[in-house]
């Protein structure tokens, strides 16, 4: 009798559906995945609907830095008040830093942040407040209507998922999500030690 190395066409099947479906997973759990916006907290930067690749390696390597559009699981006491769903917002403070919001104007150290994404200015007061160690400060790009760290207070390292790196749709919309670049004015970003 001769050994027959064909397989079935079945188990070739079956073992391409579970390849794929272990590459799928560990793509979307360590590399990158899609996201929606759910909500115009974000706007005019990101709109409802708009679909987003969050890239989720770069941040093993490089600390989140100012500007970063993040996103991220609900803080513990965004839990507490029933949220389960991720957020995405703006990185405005990083640890250590001061930040005040004041006549529509942030300030990072003392200085006035220059933000040309924003369609309007905040219209509330907050802080002076110092961000902890592992944490940041998030805002939404639409002040008046984002419910942030003003709110709720600081973002855990720990709870960022990824950074948004490209939105894919719509089509007419497709780009790389670009972080500002911020004026002279505004705060120099911290030095790698």
């Amino acid at each position: 009798m001769s050994e027959n190395n064909v397989e079935n066409p079945w188990v070739e099947g079956v073992k391409t559906l579970a390849l794929s479906a272990v590459l799928a997973f560990g793509v979307r759990t360590f590399v990158a995945e899609a996201r929606y916006i759910p909500s115009t907290s974000m706007l005019p930067t990101l709109k409802i609907d708009d679909r987003l690749l969050i890239e989720k390696i770069g941040y093993r390597f490089t600390s989140p830095e100012r500007g970063d559009i993040v996103v991220f699981s609900p803080t513990e006491t965004l839990k507490s008040q029933g949220y389960h769903d991720a957020f995405i917002k703006r990185i405005i403070g990083l640890p250590g830093e001061t930040i005040m919001v004041s006549g529509g104007v942030v300030t990072v150290n003392g200085k006035p942040l220059s933000e040309n994404y924003l369609a309007d200015e905040p219209d509330y007061s907050f802080g002076p407040v110092t961000v902890p160690e592992n944490h940041y400060l998030v805002l939404g790009d639409n002040r008046n209507n984002s419910y942030d760290s003003h709110s709720w207070g600081f973002l855990p390292r720990k709870n960022i998922i990824g950074r948004a790196a490209v939105r894919f749709w719509p089509l007419g919309r497709i780009n790389l999500i670009d972080d500002p670049s911020y004026s002279e004015s505004s705060p120099a970003q911290p030095q790698s030690p």
